[in-house]
């Protein structure tokens, strides 16, 4: 029977992007075929997990909520019929989001795609050409000073940039500056937070 490793399952709001607010049930993988530096998952920390014992966990908490699906990468675990069975969790249809580097294609039936390319950055991929995800509803961009224009070829619904979140005080305010000026220059681009950080939420 597939396991999946699964760094941790949890309840809170979604805290970043175009669902910032929305109550959110998270199901974060282990592993990653990208090594960034700023990732805040533990690789090397998982518990085997079945999809039935995923589905259980799912089924404790409200069926209005939305399913975040992230990592790691959750494309390298994810198939057609985890999405499926995900849908149907508690008999009800289930509003499914996956957050995902673009590097592997998706299940079909994923009702939000957020799409975080990780393009020229320390542990990224090289280039835009890499990703075998070039259309979504989000393009949510971590901001390491890149171009912003290499993303014009994406087709995505919304464009949200974000700050790079360091431990360093003074490099947190001087990407976030960045940020600002970006979407200011670029008026399509919006400015996401990590506000489940700002007000201390899981």
């Amino acid at each position: 029977m597939k396991q999946y490793h699964i760094n941790e399952i949890f309840y809170s709001l979604q805290g970043e992007g175009y669902h910032t607010g929305h109550a959110a049930v998270f199901i974060r993988f282990s592993g990653c075929n990208l090594r960034c530096r700023f990732c805040d998952t533990h690789h090397t920390t998982f518990t085997p997990m079945t999809l039935e014992e995923i589905l259980q966990q799912v089924a404790r908490y409200p069926n209005e909520a939305i399913i975040v699906l992230t990592g790691g990468e959750p494309s390298l675990s994810i198939d057609q019929a985890f999405i499926d069975a995900l849908h149907q969790c508690n008999n009800v249809q289930r509003y499914i989001t996956i957050e995902t580097n673009g590097t592997r294609l998706l299940p079909t039936g994923i009702d939000w795609i957020t799409l975080s390319p990780k393009i020229g950055i320390d542990g990224g991929c090289d280039s835009i050409t890499d990703l075998a995800v070039r259309q979504c509803d989000e393009l949510k961009v971590v901001n390491c000073y890149q171009d912003l224009t290499m993303y014009d070829t994406i087709v995505a619904k919304h464009h949200y940039l974000q700050p790079c979140d360091t431990e360093n005080a003074h490099e947190r305010t001087t990407n976030l500056l960045d940020c600002i000026e970006k979407v200011k220059r670029w008026p399509q681009w919006k400015l996401s937070l990590q506000t489940h950080k700002l007000i201390n939420i899981p």
